[in-house]
């Protein structure tokens, strides 16, 4: 079947795969094919007049019309484009199309003959500048990648620890505090928890970007940007380092949970809630859930991990026991063959000396808070 592309019609496309590859002339045909013989997560489409009788047996889709019409639904539809077309006629195509970079899927551009491999479009959040390089690779092409922070070896703030899955409390001040960072101002860094090994260039750290052991030891210093991760809700007279700062969230509080049967979501959640803001944690670092076996069809846990995609880790109840217990109850053993479920599950998960919150009974739900330790 030839999709016959039509003005202000979204072009009924069948996604597969995570990426597209997209021809429009007889040589570009050739190296598409030959790109997506090894690009095995991709789709290909190419213009129906260059048509070899092959297609539908390797579920290659056919176009006829303007290649600009057949855009809009793969931007709506795949993480990745990859288009052999000139560059700047890629740009005149995409221009109406584009919304933001983290919505914005990555663009690849390849020239007619496959010697260069360009980065057009999201190149850290869309991925584009690492499938630039894997698609030069395949090719044994030129990757071209423009991005400062990339040409210059130094933090990549939009991407800093997306890795680990830290992730912003705000988007508002990636642009400035990029800046900051590729024009080589003084740039403070203060990590308080989450993993530490987010430097992978084997060049050293640029002098100017100073890592400091605490927010207000930054602040003294008065530096132009910052980059702060830490799990801890920052006091009033720390938030001075977000004038021009970004706060990351590691993922590193786990929490224990005990629960009556039947006990709703939206009470879990409630205590869950009041019990971070009480500790000045933020929710956005929460990791998972730890509870006991019995509780691993509990519907209540498993909406509110569903809701914040954290993870749902139970252990049986001799595991539970292996653990230390402050405050061992002989009542919870009677019904559950443990003696304590949210402080035991808690401490086996983040394997941490000490816990941020022992245990708190709240109604119908028991909590216990610890971080993990990097």
């Amino acid at each position: 079947m030839i999709i016959e592309l039509k003005e202000a019609e979204l072009a009924p496309i069948k996604r597969s795969h995570t990426y597209a590859i997209v021809a429009i002339t007889k040589h570009g045909v050739e190296l598409a094919r030959k790109l997506h013989t090894v690009f095995s997560n991709s789709d290909l489409y190419y213009m129906s007049k260059f048509e070899k009788g092959d297609e539908e047996h390797k579920q290659i889709q056919l176009f006829s019309g303007s290649v600009r019409m057949l855009l809009p639904a793969l931007f709506k539809e795949y993480k990745g484009i990859i288009l052999i077309i000139s560059l700047g006629a890629v740009v005149r195509m995409i221009a109406p199309i584009l919304k933001d970079k983290k919505t914005d899927p990555g663009v690849v551009v390849i020239d007619d003959k496959g010697e260069n491999v360009i980065s057009v479009l999201s190149g850290h959040l869309g991925g584009a500048n690492e499938l630039t390089k894997e698609v030069a690779a395949a090719l044994d092409a030129r990757a071209i990648i423009t991005t400062a922070s990339d040409v210059q070896k130094t933090i990549p703030v939009d991407l800093f620890g997306q890795r680990f899955g830290w992730i912003w409390d705000s988007a508002e001040k990636l642009t400035p505090v990029s800046a900051s960072v590729v024009n080589e101002e003084h740039v403070a860094v203060v990590q308080e928890s989450g993993e530490r090994n987010w430097w992978t260039y084997e060049t050293a750290l640029p002098e100017r970007i100073i890592v400091y052991p605490s927010i207000e030891e930054a602040l003294q210093a008065k530096p132009q940007a910052a980059l702060v991760v830490t799990h801890r809700i920052l006091s009033h007279s720390e938030n001075g380092i977000l004038e021009n700062g970004i706060v990351y969230r590691p993922k590193v509080i786990a929490l224990g949970i005990g629960c009556n049967r039947g006990t709703a979501a939206a009470e879990i959640e409630q205590v869950i809630a009041e019990t971070l803001a009480e500790l000045s944690f933020s929710l956005k670092s929460v990791k998972a859930i730890c509870t006991i076996s019995l509780k691993k069809d509990e519907i209540g846990l498993i909406e509110v991990v569903e809701k914040y995609g954290w993870e749902f880790v139970h252990y049986e109840p001799e595991e539970l026991n292996q653990a230390k217990i402050e405050a061992p109850s002989e009542t919870v053993f009677k019904y559950t063959g443990a003696y304590g479920v949210s402080e035991p599950a808690v401490r086996i998960y983040a394997k941490a000396e000490q816990l941020e919150l022992v245990k708190k009974k709240s109604g119908n739900v028991t909590i216990s808070v610890g971080i993990i330790p990097f």
